[in-house]
């Protein structure tokens, strides 16, 4: 696993960065909404601390100053992930299961990431962060939007 975070060198990750609009590194888009407030909102939160780490990381900014933004942010998606997950199981969505296993992956690929650039084996890129916005979008406009109509038909706002 260590290998395949090294200097952001991830084979899944390679093509796709040669060909990112950078610009638009972590927009808000309304295709993302999913109209349900709170989960919208942290959505939205989850966008901005990610154009945030991709600012300081188009920046220069050094290990310690990237380091606390990816601290925020993978705090700030198991927040998202528990209340997101809550809300699942509070209104029975049959699709639970394989919802939760989703976010289980990603937490398991995001903190190995995080432990190896704790340890300075490997560094911040755009190949990474390319992966982050990518499986952010992809889920949302697939799993999260699949949820929305059981939630919505249950009157959660």
């Amino acid at each position: 696993m260590a290998e395949k975070w090294r200097n952001g060198d991830t084979p899944i990750l390679k093509s796709r960065a040669q060909n990112a609009d950078m610009f638009r590194m972590f927009e808000w888009k309304s295709e993302f909404s999913v109209n349900i407030g709170s989960i919208d909102a942290q959505h939205q939160n989850l966008f901005a601390i990610g154009r945030e780490l991709y600012a300081a990381m188009s920046a220069g900014q050094g290990k310690a100053v990237l380091g606390r933004i990816l601290d925020r942010l993978v705090q700030y998606t198991a927040a998202h992930f528990a209340h997101e997950e809550r809300l699942l199981q509070m209104h029975k969505y049959p699709g639970f299961a394989k919802h939760k296993a989703e976010h289980d992956a990603l937490v398991k690929q995001v903190m190995a990431f995080q432990a190896e650039f704790s340890a300075g084996h490997s560094t911040m890129s755009a190949p990474v962060l390319l992966f982050v916005k990518d499986w952010l979008e992809k889920h949302i406009q697939g799993s999260d939007v699949a949820y929305a109509p059981c939630l919505k038909a249950q009157k959660v706002a």
